[in-house]
């Protein structure tokens, strides 16, 4: 009775209705995994309802064991998602500032800028600068937001220390790092700064090198004191490397390697195998790998890609794919092929930018290592040295995409490496910039309730348009459609109408 008082205009409404909440649902779940990269419902449904259902507990003792297992994962994957200071990074002034006025855009995000202040404020500053005025101008200064206020205070501290001593004798080399870094608008001006921060930052090594066993509060200034040396003579090898004066550059880096040899923190050795390879000097390339591409130490894009590259100049200038397929790898080609397969594993983003199958962008002042930011710094400086040595890229073109064979689940089993961390989608979009569309890998598929409401959307959207086209006929077949569907039920009633005496029907009715 109530399935024939219905009116077309209901079905109408009701199509409708349904569609439109399902195209909102579509675009909700659609929004959620490009910002997320998970659904929505799917979340909620093994977050809070799995649970609910009688969802096995991980922290039950039962399952000790594999807690424990899931807790060794967990904190690799949390040391694989580690964010490094980019060994490469630009100079902001002279070059991220540059692309700012060119193109309007900006290079850095604000999450990389803090970290970045983290670092200035863990290397340049110590318990101590509240003894030295100027210091403390700079300890302050490092924290500022704002570049005008970092640049005015260093400006500051400067004025200062000339007020109380000559400029033969300034100390404060924090100051010229400040500047040289974010005023100096080329790399001549920056390199200017820096050689200025070097005299003020060898007077303050050489002072609380001998006093630093004088007590814990000189012991922090000597340390202070060297992480600005440090710094100081790496930036000024890159200036030299960008200015054109390689073999100066890698002159200034082996000293500092020599000369501090602890500091493995800034990673010196990845500038070194840059310059080096600039010089085309693959003998010593090789001697550097031979030390650092070590199992026992952190590898790199930097590491493993170089390592490829020297294998496959090997065998590159001769390699035909069709004729490797005839005859089969030799022992050479193998090995190159294995050298590339071992380093896309490590960071799979980087074949599309050396293939320039992706556009570069300026790299980050951080990367995260095997993620797309590490890919984007290897590629912008090492793409070049992949183009001198003929047929690497044809080499690397015909066989990277082979490494996924070997690791059809990267997420849970890695060949040469942990397992590929999924943390790194996260992150590289915090390090990235909005205009840059972020390499994920493995691919995602779309989630299950994605497609899903795309169905359930088209389909009561088609519904609705016929039933308005069509409102008759639509309406002989929602009736005909109900009545099929509630078939079954009313056979059930019939039967028990029935079996059971009416009287007792009766009664169970009113009941």
């Amino acid at each position: 009775m109530f399935l024939n008082t219905l009116t077309p205009k209901f079905y109408v409404a009701l199509t409708g209705t349904s569609s439109l909440i399902s195209g909102l649902i579509l675009i909700f779940e659609w929004w959620y995994f490009r910002k997320y990269g998970t659904s929505f419902i799917e979340q909620v449904s093994v977050s809070h309802l799995r649970p609910l259902l009688g969802g096995v507990d991980s922290s039950s003792p039962s399952n000790s064991n594999t807690s424990n297992g899931e807790a060794d994962s967990n904190r690799q994957s949390v040391s694989e998602c580690k964010v490094w200071r980019n060994p490469l990074n630009l100079f902001r002034g002279a070059e991220y500032n540059r692309y700012t006025w060119v193109t309007g855009r900006e290079p850095l995000t604000y999450y990389d800028m803090n970290l970045s202040a983290q670092d200035h404020q863990t290397f340049f500053t110590c318990d101590s600068d509240h003894l030295r005025p100027a210091d403390a101008i700079m300890q302050k200064a490092w924290r500022e937001r704002n570049p005008q206020a970092r640049i005015s205070a260093a400006h500051e501290a400067l004025e200062l220390e000339e007020n109380i001593q000559a400029v033969e004798q300034m100390t404060c080399a924090t100051a010229y790092i400040l500047l040289a870094e974010e005023e100096a608008t080329t790399i001549m001006e920056a390199e200017r700064l820096f050689k200025q921060a070097l005299k003020a930052g060898e007077t303050c090594y050489r002072r609380s090198q001998q006093l630093q066993h004088h007590g814990t509060q000189y012991e922090a200034q000597h340390r202070r004191d060297t992480n600005v040396l440090v710094y100081i003579k790496r930036r000024l090898a890159m200036c030299s490397r960008k200015l054109g004066r390689t073999r100066e550059a890698v002159k200034m880096m082996r000293d500092l390697m020599k000369e501090f040899p602890l500091l493995s923190m800034f990673n010196i050795h990845e500038n070194l195998l840059e310059s080096l390879l600039e010089l085309q000097n693959y003998a010593d390339v090789q001697a550097v790998l031979a030390k650092y591409d070590d199992i026992s130490l952190p590898k790199s894009a930097t590491i493993c890609y170089t390592a490829a590259l020297l294998k496959a100049r090997a065998v590159s200038d001769k390699f035909s794919p069709e004729a490797a397929s005839r005859r089969g790898l030799s022992t050479a080609e193998m090995n190159a092929v294995e050298a590339i397969h071992r380093a896309v594993e490590f960071n799979p983003h980087v074949p599309k930018y050396l293939l320039e199958m992706k556009s570069l962008i300026l790299p980050p002042e951080h990367i995260l290592k095997r993620g797309d930011s590490e890919a984007i710094a290897y590629a912008f400086f090492h793409l070049q040295h992949w183009k001198r040595v003929e047929g690497a890229l044809n080499l690397l073109h015909c066989t990277w995409e082979g490494t996924f064979r070997m690791i059809p689940y990267p997420l849970e089993k890695g060949h040469l490496f942990y397992p590929y961390p999924i943390c790194t989608e996260t992150a590289d979009r915090e390090l990235l910039p909005m205009f840059h569309e972020v390499s994920v890998y493995p691919k995602k598929e779309l989630p299950f309730f994605i497609l899903f409401t795309a169905g359930l959307c088209s389909f009561t959207a088609m519904l609705a348009l016929l039933t308005h086209q069509f409102p008759e006929l639509m309406g002989v077949f929602a009736k005909a459609f109900l009545s099929t569907l509630f078939a079954p039920l009313n056979f059930i009633m019939e039967k028990v109408e029935s079996i059971l005496p009416s009287s007792l029907w009766h009664q169970l009715t009113r009941i």
